[in-house]
């Protein structure tokens, strides 16, 4: 999230936490290096989850409330929707406390991958950010919404 113009839109601290969250969804060697591996200072996949719907109550109503806060038109506000319903279908199966593994092996993560990647291209384009980084430590994000 490097060029990511933190200021232009009014609630970009939600929107950096979404987009971490889609990101480290969207990336299937992450998913391998990082939370299979269990490296430090990533979280995990319900971490990402809670990231992507905590604040935003993403989980209750669709992101098209959003739009010109947290998300720039409908065409974001609709991705992310698809990507939050089929992660957290995933999750309502495995369970929140399920291992990494368990969403990995599930028949329905591809999908959930696919659509978090759609969105997560989408944004990060929209923020003049190069989608192919590697996802950002969660210190490195904290460092990031907490400047302002």
């Amino acid at each position: 999230m490097g060029g990511m113009p933190l200021n232009d839109m009014p609630w970009w601290r939600w929107r950096s936490n979404v987009r971490s969250a889609l990101h480290m969804l969207s990336d299937p060697v992450f998913h391998q290096e990082c939370w299979l591996a269990g490296l430090e200072g990533y979280g995990d996949v319900t971490d990402a989850v809670y990231r992507l719907v905590e604040d935003t109550w993403l989980d209750n109503w669709s992101a098209e409330k959003y739009v010109g806060t947290i998300f720039r038109d409908s065409g974001e506000a609709a991705l992310v929707d698809v990507a939050v319903l089929r992660v957290l279908r995933i999750m309502h199966q495995v369970g929140a406390d399920a291992p990494v593994s368990a969403y990995l092996e599930h028949h329905g993560w591809p999908e959930a991958v696919r659509a978090a990647r759609e969105a997560h291209v989408r944004l990060a384009v929209s923020d003049g950010d190069d989608p192919d980084t590697v996802p950002q430590s969660l210190d490195a994000l904290r460092m990031v919404t907490r400047s302002g």
